[in-house]
């Protein structure tokens, strides 16, 4: 049953998808939805939203998790408010009036969408690696300095590796929310599905709309499978 459970979200996504295929086939599409919906522009808009969403996450890594271990150390508790409330801004503020701003100050494209996704997605792999670190047991780390262990030593092999569920858990958590965001960045020409259903909107072509939709959906719905995964293989045996 345990193995069961690993498979169930790519069958029913498989199921998803040839029932949209076939559901499309039954159509009637005009012009405009048969060009909107080709295999071609549909696997480019695949790779832009993909590429927008892996692109943010690395960067949000690359943030987030240093900044969650200043702001957990007990030294710096003066600047981790202020850490916090930057990071709380970027879903403080909604994520379309956060791609306008950008977008006065970079102007269109695919880094004005990836500024806006990273501001947006930050806050729970952030927060989370906090938790994570400040989590682990104290008498664990005072063994593993009388072990030698030099400060640097002791957050490499003792902390980060027991807050690695927290840090995942966070980081799949910010890969769902990236790939719902990503859609806004149709607003600023950065492509992805959210051309699809933006355009099926402002045209009234409904076929689009609901293909851009279920495919944005499907694709939130694998990466959550896939670092479920991840959890489950990367944290520490015995966790």
């Amino acid at each position: 049953m345990s193995g069961l459970r690993y498979v169930i979200t790519p069958i029913a996504l498989c199921g998803v998808l040839i029932a949209l295929y076939a559901w499309l086939g039954a159509q009637e599409l005009d012009s405009i939805e048969s060009r909107s919906l080709t295999r071609e522009v549909i696997l480019a808009k695949a790779v832009e939203h993909i590429q927008m969403t892996l692109a943010a996450t690395a960067l949000v890594v690359v943030i987030a998790i240093p900044l969650g271990i200043v702001a957990s150390r007990a030294r710096n508790r003066l600047i981790t408010p202020i850490i916090l409330t930057l990071a709380n801004l970027g879903q403080a503020i909604p994520c379309i009036g956060l791609l306008v701003l950008c977008t006065f100050l970079l102007g269109v494209g695919f880094q004005t969408a990836l500024v806006g996704l990273v501001a947006y997605a930050v806050l729970p792999v952030l927060r989370n690696t906090m938790v994570g670190v400040q989590q682990v047991d104290p008498a664990l780390i005072e063994a593993a300095r009388g072990m030698g262990m030099t400060k640097g030593q002791v957050l490499r092999r003792v902390e980060l590796k027991l807050a690695v569920p927290a840090i995942l858990a966070g980081l799949r958590t910010a890969l769902v929310l990236t790939v719902g965001v990503a859609t806004l960045g149709a607003f600023v020409a950065a492509g992805g599905f959210g051309e699809l259903i933006i355009n099926g909107l402002k045209l009234n072509r409904m076929p689009v709309t609901i293909a851009g939709a279920v495919l944005t959906a499907s694709i939130a719905l694998f990466i959550d499978w896939l670092g479920g995964l991840a959890e489950n293989l990367l944290k520490p045996r015995g966790i």
